[in-house]
């Protein structure tokens, strides 16, 4: 099973990436264009497994690219929040 197959899966798998980048002491702004680099990849070359993310390209392919980075910043301060909790 693939960490895309559920949205919960996938959003506690960026977590824990995070947290890695985090600790190895990963700027946010770093963060932030890694986060824009794997939306866009996602968006262009990965079919969308659950709801959730066929949403989540559906916006992707309609912003612009400060609304695509807005999204990627958003999905980080998503899973921060999450690994918060």
């Amino acid at each position: 099973m693939s960490v895309l197959d559920n949205f919960d899966s996938w959003k506690q798998f960026l977590a824990n990436r995070l947290e890695q980048a985090q600790s190895q002491g990963m700027s946010q702004d770093t963060i932030s264009q890694v986060a824009y680099e794997v939306g866009d990849y996602l968006a262009k070359s990965v079919d969308a497994k659950n709801s959730e993310e066929a949403v989540l390209r559906e916006l992707w392919n309609a912003a612009s690219k400060e609304e695509q980075q807005a999204i990627a910043n958003s999905m980080v301060k998503l899973v921060q929040n999450q690994a918060n909790q």
